[in-house]
């Protein structure tokens, strides 16, 4: 990361991680296709209305395990190795005892969370069954995130995606097994991604253990203290980042479930092409953070600067390709999740509301990672909280408030992107005006 040529390079470590949460996407694409397909509107719209919780659990997991990437690219790029596995080791127990912890909150919370999101009644037990399900998997969520970052951090962005792909081959079996075999509906696909999320873990805890330089193993297990502190220094701040935009979206959730079943399960399609190429962008905002991190940390300023304008550009191309794409044949893509038309043009109310207009959050997600990078995770944290978070239930309570309409609705999204720009990249321009700061 810190030699050579730089545009190939970034290009090479940013497809797996696309490629990885693009794989975790189809988790969710798998479900809902399914059950819309072989199950029914109400099937489809109980796994949908979970959509929001599912990205904030995914949301949390991430964030969190972007603190281990850069405490261990730091490391790497100072050629401090030589603690690098008691870092490992202290971040496999610290996602063992965050999953374990969200489990039991997802178990207590989650009919009241869904109640609060005014899930329709003829869904809500459905909905509140799904999530309870899917709970138990989330430690080995978690352990999967932290031991694919720590792999990403030493360069390697290949193998995570091998575990996903091999993880999502199997939960798309265990989901036809479950739903069109033994009829089990919205549980039998709860069922098939807690199976498919244990042998994703399982896999890169493997490569974790065998590797030679991180050596994991839980013979001796302690946690370091100073090691979980400079993990969530920066980890605490990227989930923040991440869930602000969750929390907006579960507010968001409330008012879309307030139009009904086909409302729901049409932005349930729509979201799932929405989080598929979003996928791409936040992916070079991954490789920004790492990228920058080791240069950073080895005193290559000019580098870090290179690394800045590079990303925007190849993420806004490799973004806008499929973007487009989807746009143009928004109607064929519905039809892949369900035969309702109701719900195919409430899909499409979406995709030209939102996603058409999604390469433009390229221009935050990128200089925001490299903040990350570079040790000033809390600033984008902020802006972020305000320009998406705030500003759509602002706009909920005022704009929409006046003129209730799926699409009125839908225009917060765009509009708190620009506001998001803005913000960070006021944010960068003070941070590169610092000494020893790009």
């Amino acid at each position: 990361m810190p030699h050579g040529p730089l545009t190939g390079k970034l290009l090479l470590f940013t497809l797996p991680i696309a490629l990885s949460s693009m794989v975790q996407q189809l988790f969710n694409a798998a479900d809902t296709a399914i059950v819309g397909y072989f199950g029914s509107e109400s099937a489809l719209a109980a796994v949908g209305t979970n959509t929001e919780m599912i990205a904030l659990i995914v949301t949390v997991s991430s964030g969190l395990s972007i603190g281990a990437n850069i405490l261990i690219a730091h490391s790497i790029g100072r050629n401090q190795t030589k603690g690098l596995p008691d870092m490992l080791r202290t971040a496999m127990l610290l996602a063992a005892l965050f999953g374990t912890i969200g489990l039991l909150i997802g178990q207590i919370t989650a009919a009241p969370l869904l109640r609060l999101i005014q899930t329709p009644a003829s869904i809500f037990d459905a909905a509140v069954l799904y999530l309870r399900i899917y709970m138990p998997g989330y430690p080995f969520l978690l352990l999967y995130d932290f031991g694919a970052s720590a792999l990403r951090a030493r360069g390697d962005s290949r193998y995570p995606i091998l575990a996903l792909l091999i993880s999502w081959i199997a939960n798309i079996g265990l989901n036809l097994i479950f739903v069109i075999v033994f009829r089990m509906g919205v549980a039998g696909v709860a069922i098939a991604t807690d199976i498919s999320t244990m042998l994703s873990a399982f896999v890169v805890l493997r490569r974790l253990a065998n590797d030679k330089i991180f050596r994991l193993t839980l013979r001796r297990p302690r946690l370091s203290p100073r090691i979980v502190g400079n993990i969530l220094k920066t980890g605490i701040p990227s989930t923040v980042q991440g869930s602000v935009f969750c929390f907006a979206n579960i507010f968001v959730r409330a008012s879309v479930n307030s139009f009904g079943e086909t409302a729901i399960a049409g932005s349930t399609i729509a979201m799932n092409f929405e989080y598929f190429t979003y996928y791409i962008i936040t992916a070079f905002g991954q490789t920004a953070t790492t990228f920058v991190g080791q240069n950073h940390a080895a005193g290559s300023i000019e580098r870090c600067k290179r690394i800045l304008w590079q990303c925007p550009v190849l993420s806004t191309v490799c973004s806008a390709i499929p973007i487009f794409a989807i746009v143009l044949f928004r109607a064929p893509l519905s039809c892949m999740f369900t035969k309702e038309a109701a719900i195919v043009k409430s899909a499409a109310v979406r995709i030209l509301c939102i996603l058409l207009f999604e390469p433009i959050c390229n221009f935050y997600e990128i200089p925001a990672g490299a903040l990350r990078g570079s040790g000033h995770a809390l600033l984008p944290a902020a802006c972020t909280m305000i320009g998406t978070c705030v500003f759509r239930i602002v706009w909920i309570c005022t704009v929409f408030h006046a003129n209730p309409t799926l699409p009125m609705l839908y225009h917060s999204f765009p509009c708190s992107w620009i506001v998001t720009i803005l913000l960070v990249n006021i944010g960068a321009a003070i941070v590169r005006g610092q000494k020893n700061n790009f």
